[in-house]
């Protein structure tokens, strides 16, 4: 999936891809860190890659075919930026969590594979979180939960 910045282009990404992934453009070798997210229901942990760069973040996670569970990729701004993400070469679904400074979700996106329609953060965001599509939902993941990651 592709993010698209203010003036620039970022992307989506998850778990450590194929061989013939990486042959069709997937990238590999990102760090990876534990990330939880705490709502109503309980705390949920994620194993996430981390785009820090505008390279790793316009190809994200494309050309990926699957994304275990728990698993995911974040995509940190700082300071924060109002972008948008589209799914340009991802053909997995992924829900979007736009992540706000303070640690909080802003909102909550599930997003199509290869729709290239910009999907909005709204407001300035911290990070974007691109999870399993549904996957938020089946957790009860909401709007106002919290997430903390080692940045």
């Amino acid at each position: 999936m592709v993010a698209v910045a203010v003036a620039a282009s970022a992307a989506c990404g998850a778990q450590t891809p194929t061989a013939a992934e990486i042959n069709a453009g997937a990238q590999a070798g990102l760090e990876t860190v534990a990330l939880t997210i705490r709502s109503a229901n309980g705390a949920h942990r994620f194993k996430v890659e981390v785009a820090r760069t505008a390279e790793q973040q316009s190809t994200g996670m494309m050309f990926r075919r699957s994304t275990p569970r728990n698993h995911g990729m974040i995509f940190p701004y700082a300071p924060p930026q109002d972008v948008a993400f589209w799914m340009r070469n991802t053909l997995i679904p992924l829900d979007m969590i736009f992540i706000r400074a303070d640690g909080t979700i802003a909102r909550i996106a599930t997003a199509k594979p290869l729709d290239e329609t910009p999907v909005p953060a709204g407001e300035p965001i911290a990070a974007v979180l691109e999870i399993a599509g549904g996957r938020a939902a089946a957790l009860g993941i909401k709007a106002g939960d919290k997430v903390s990651w080692r940045h």
